[in-house]
């Protein structure tokens, strides 16, 4: 997973940290280790030693908003991947999106729920309990900190909550779910050119809103926005077309009852594409593949004699039906480590193979009708 260092496991999720976390980690206990310095009753290294326990909650907080996606999408089925702490907070990978809009919703929410709950818990210790002076300020920091984490992530633009949530709104409105998509990371790099706008101003002494850090987090924001743009596109498109539509015009389908030398003929020599053929019933149903180099096996005298059907080794092929959609017959390709699948109908007609290396050609000949679309 990159250069992410992996912690453990939290909830049967891999956990991991990146290096950025380390310096951030550091540059907090810093920064409110020397605030802390302000109470006299704590002496020596209590300050900085406090300021890391502090430092270490924060970062807390932000891994149980992202347990709070995790667990509701966990309870929709689908896997997490990984948790990762970073410079600008953490990260949920999901092994897939939720089905319907009502449960992006939810996952989408859980996060900020559980920060908003964590800002409510902290605001009851801080102002029930007898604390100290410096315990009351580092309870105080949590509960704020946990405020600014739920109304920042609600900012309508992806990748953060607020823009999955726009998504969601829009998917149920519209019905395409990669029309919110595109929608909610348009809105991100509206915001995150704004914030680098922000940022750089107030740098030069324009403004006394934002800082350095704004531009960085603006850059951050236009960054995955931008990604998650070009990513809905695709998808939108891919969703558009079948399998079926897909399959290559050169497919290496061909009927068992062809001889050797007629199959040679008109599928080998001057061709070289393929190396494994699938091979059809008189019903076009499949019955197994046939491997060139078994030709090896046969003299060239008995080609004539010999049917495909002899060379043919009953197999099993990874398959799709004709009507899923390319996106996922994609989605198979980017799993599976695969090149090509086959397309084969419930009743076991073959249709041919969809190649990975020709869906972006057969994209660009669709170009006019997806424009029309």
């Amino acid at each position: 997973m990159n250069n992410n260092i992996r912690v453990g496991n939290l909830f049967g999720i891999p956990f991991y940290v990146n290096p950025s976390w380390f310096l951030v980690l550091a540059l907090v206990t810093w920064v409110y280790g020397s605030q802390l310095q302000n109470f006299p009753q704590l002496v020596g290294v209590t300050p900085w030693l406090l300021g890391l326990v502090a430092a270490l909650l924060l970062f807390s907080s932000v891994l149980a908003h992202e347990l709070g996606h995790s667990f509701v999408a966990i309870k929709q089925g689908i896997t997490v991947n990984s948790i990762t702490l970073f410079i600008f907070g953490g990260l949920a990978s999901l092994e897939e999106d939720s089905k319907t809009p009502g449960e992006a919703f939810s996952v989408a929410i859980a996060g900020p729920v559980v920060s908003l709950i964590l800002f409510g818990v902290f605001t009851f210790l801080e102002v029930s309990l007898p604390l100290s002076q410096p315990l009351s300020a580092v309870v105080g920091l949590l509960a704020t900190v946990n405020l600014i984490l739920a109304l920042f992530n609600m900012i309508p633009g992806l990748p953060l909550d607020g823009g999955n949530v726009l998504k969601s709104i829009v998917w149920k409105i519209t019905g395409n779910q990669y029309r919110g998509i595109f929608i909610a990371s348009i809105v991100g790099q509206f915001i995150g050119w704004s914030a680098i706008a922000l940022g750089v101003l107030s740098v030069f002494g324009v403004t006394q809103f934002g800082s350095l850090w704004t531009a960085l987090i603006g850059f951050f924001l236009l960054q995955n926005a931008g990604r998650s743009a070009q990513s809905a596109t695709i998808q939108d498109k891919l969703s558009r077309f079948t399998a079926e539509e897909a399959v290559s015009k050169n497919s290496p389908v061909i009927a068992a009852d062809l001889n050797i030398r007629e199959f040679v003929n008109e599928y080998v020599i001057g061709k070289g594409q393929w190396s494994k053929f699938l091979v059809t019933d008189e019903e076009g149903k499949l019955i197994g593949q046939l491997n060139v180099d078994d030709l090896k096996i046969i003299p060239t005298s008995e080609w004539t004699e010999k049917s495909v059907r002899e060379l043919t080794k009953p197999q099993q092929v990874n398959s799709v039906k004709p009507k899923q959609t390319l996106l996922e017959v994609v989605m198979m390709f980017e799993k599976n480590k695969e090149s090509e699948v086959a397309v084969i109908g419930d009743n076991g007609v073959v249709f041919g193979l969809v190649e990975k290396s020709g869906i972006a050609n057969f994209l660009e000949e669709h170009k006019e009708e997806l424009k029309a679309a």
